[in-house]
């Protein structure tokens, strides 16, 4: 349990600080960039915790809405930088929308995947896809709530308990994937296992993100804790990790 963490909104107060990022938000069916080398798909369609489409939120958000600006601000800017566009799911996955698709982002879904989006996931990495696929400890979703690791079972990978690494902080150690060494934001956590390590905690240097790279060229990047992928910079104390230097690595490795 993360009662360390106070609760969610206090863990993303220092957000509204950040809406100078806003850039335009799009839908899957209007891209960002029409000239954009590549097309990333942010997966809103299984109770994502965090991530959301802004133009698909209503009132009712309150709160939530500086929290997604900010986040699909900070992710379009990393991606814009690699000549990539950012669209979003927010139905069933299909085949027909993976193969539009040069990276699918999945961070912390809540709800199950069907049979046939299973399917189209894996078959779409088998085939040469990028995946990028966030979980978290029980306190924000359970492998009982949805069946992640269905989609990475294929890849050698899965996701198992929640870790008991409690203490705050994490860094990298170079692989392709993160070429230099770089301080990470963690707290607590799940344990990954399978695929080649390269996120590790501070308090006992065990693994919380792993990669892996298939013979067709299709790549897996597998995260137990959410909180870089959130751009969370600061975090108990602590203001800088190097949230955005890591995300444009990540998205890189997976999109080149």
């Amino acid at each position: 349990m993360k009662n360390q963490r106070n609760t969610a909104k206090a863990k993303f107060s220092y957000w509204k600080a950040a809406l100078a990022a806003l850039v335009m938000l799009i839908s899957a069916d209007h891209l960002m960039a029409q000239s954009a080398k590549y097309t990333l798909l942010v997966d809103v369609a299984h109770g994502q915790k965090f991530y959301n489409n802004p133009s698909k939120m209503n009132a009712s958000a309150g709160s939530d809405g500086p929290r997604v600006e900010y986040l699909i601000g900070e992710l379009s800017k990393n991606a814009s930088s690699l000549g990539a566009q950012v669209g979003f799911l927010n139905e069933a996955i299909t085949p027909a929308q993976l193969a539009k698709c040069d990276l699918l982002f999945i961070h912390i879904p809540s709800s199950t995947y069907s049979a046939n989006e299973v399917k189209a996931i894996t078959e779409y990495v088998a085939k040469g896809g990028s995946l990028f696929l966030v979980m978290e400890e029980d306190y924000w979703s359970t492998l009982k709530q949805t069946n992640t690791n269905d989609l990475i079972r294929p890849f050698g990978i899965q996701f198992g308990e929640n870790s008991t690494d409690s203490l705050s902080g994490g860094f990298t150690k170079p692989t392709p994937v993160v070429k230099s060494p770089l301080k990470i934001t963690y707290h607590g956590g799940r344990v990954v296992t399978g695929g080649t390590p390269f996120c590790f905690n501070s308090q006992t240097k065990a693994p919380f993100g792993v990669f892996a790279t298939l013979n067709n060229g299709g790549k897996v990047i597998a995260m137990g804790d959410g909180m870089t992928p959130l751009y969370m910079t600061s975090w108990n104390g602590v203001t800088d990790y190097q949230c955005s230097e890591f995300m444009g690595a990540v998205l890189g490795w997976l999109l080149e």
